[in-house]
């Protein structure tokens, strides 16, 4: 199996690699890490003591970890924790969030390199964020004696009828993880249907709650409010982890209502950085004044720009307390959405487009909560802000409805933890308290 996998793995690079040496070139991807990506050179761990090895594929898994990784700091004593990402953006707020980590590039699932990082990093346990399953990963994990655990689990219908076309190897891979603490139960009946051992199916709810924060006033969106200029009677509309769809609508929307509102602000925060440099070209050619945020220590915020664009990595959930209206992007596209919960927690009137199928239990929460509203395009969500402007209470009940929903669904985190706990026995274990240390 593993000779099989290797040669599909490898056909795929060769066919894939004409594209991939093009976006290295024009937008710098995929350029980092190469050792540690094709031959496994993982950072080799110099402590005898038990680890944890948690894998996030980008930034919001990296983020979405930090209260597990705390939880674990505070209750297992002894162990440490290593971090792997897969995207440059990952790695650079990884680094910057867990200063105290190992942070390194996940091997591909190449047989020669994740054997090699497991041998180099002998954890106990390998942690899986959301739905990272390699099935040469998984199996090294299991011959050098660490058992295995997926953490916010979900299956989405897409990925689902896509693992059901390789029904094998999907139930062989799932019958080799001790742990799958999944969202909902609509994924835990999707992992079982597709071969899991019941015994090891758990809903333990969605851990990007318990990662929210819902304090307008915390030190790092003070200081970015103030960074910007934003004063008291600002009405900031937000667009975050936006594509170029929502970018355009959101600048569209900003100049039908700029004149009507001299108070509205506009700030844009792209999904991809490689993309800030291409959102600022745009933004010349649309003639209205803005600024960068990369600029605003050296030339402080401009009187007369009234749109930011934040050009800066793992930001934006601080920038969110900026926000009365928050438009969260990748959901005009065929993205699936991005995480509505974080402005939805800072009790910001929260708006989305209609394809938001990655947060479909979120949105329905939300939904039927009178927490959040469904825009389509650039229209509805002209009306949206304008109601929210001129209507300040329906904006705050909207906001209230949404802030309260997030606080009703924390406790994910400790769920996963317990369950963690019972695989390992490793809780109130020896002295040293390295992954707490590393997410303070």
């Amino acid at each position: 199996m593993r000779l099989l996998l290797d040669s599909v793995y490898v056909a795929l690079l060769l066919a894939g690699s004409p594209y991939l040496l093009w976006q290295a070139v024009r937008n710098g991807k995929y350029r980092a890490g190469y050792g540690q990506k094709f031959l496994g050179l993982a950072p080799e761990r110099d402590s005898g003591g038990p680890c944890m090895w948690l894998h996030a594929v980008s930034v919001g898994e990296v983020n979405l970890l930090g209260p597990l990784l705390k939880h674990i700091g505070q209750h297992w004593p002894g162990w440490q924790c290593v971090l792997s990402t897969t995207t440059a953006a990952g790695m650079e707020v990884a680094r910057k969030k867990y200063p105290h980590l190992t942070v390194f590039y996940c091997p591909l699932d190449f047989s020669w390199s994740v054997n090699r990082a497991m041998r180099r990093i002998g954890p106990q346990l390998l942690v899986l964020a959301e739905l990272e399953l390699w099935p040469n990963l998984i199996a090294s994990a299991r011959r050098y004696g660490a058992k295995v655990a997926v953490v916010n689990g979900r299956l989405s219908q897409r990925s689902f009828s896509g693992y059901k076309l390789i029904r094998p190897l999907t139930r062989r891979m799932l019958r080799q993880i001790d742990l799958l603490a999944v969202q909902d139960h609509t994924y835990a009946e999707r992992f079982l249907a597709l071969g899991a051992r019941p015994e090891t199916v758990h809903v333990t709810g969605s851990m990007k709650f318990d990662g929210a924060q819902t304090d307008r006033n915390n030190p790092l969106a003070v200081r970015l409010k103030k960074l910007a200029g934003l004063a008291d009677d600002d009405i900031v509309l937000l667009a975050g982890s936006t594509q170029v769809e929502e970018e355009i609508a959101a600048v569209e929307v900003f100049r039908r209502l700029a004149a009507a509102y001299p108070r509205l602000r506009l700030i844009i925060v792209p999904r991809h950085p490689e993309r800030f440099d291409a959102v600022a070209r745009w933004l010349d050619s649309t003639g209205l004044r803005w600024q960068r945020r990369s600029r605003l220590e050296a030339d402080g915020p401009s009187s007369d720009a009234r749109i930011l664009l934040v050009d800066a990595v793992g930001e934006l959930g601080a920038w969110w307390a900026a926000a009365h209206v928050a438009f969260v992007g990748g959901s005009f596209g065929k993205r699936g959405g991005q995480n509505m919960i974080e402005p939805a927690a800072y009790g910001a009137a929260v708006c989305f487009g209609p394809n938001t199928w990655n947060f479909r239990d979120v949105v329905e929460a939300m939904l039927a909560a009178q927490a959040a509203t469904v825009v389509h395009n650039a229209d509805e969500l002209a009306a949206f802000v304008r109601r929210c402007v001129e209507h300040p209470a329906y904006a705050a009940e909207l906001g209230r409805r949404a802030q309260s929903l997030v606080k009703s669904q924390m406790g994910a985190t400790q769920r996963t933890t317990q369950l963690l706990e019972r695989l390992t026995g490793a809780a109130n274990t020896g002295h040293d308290r390295v992954c707490s240390d590393a997410a303070a």
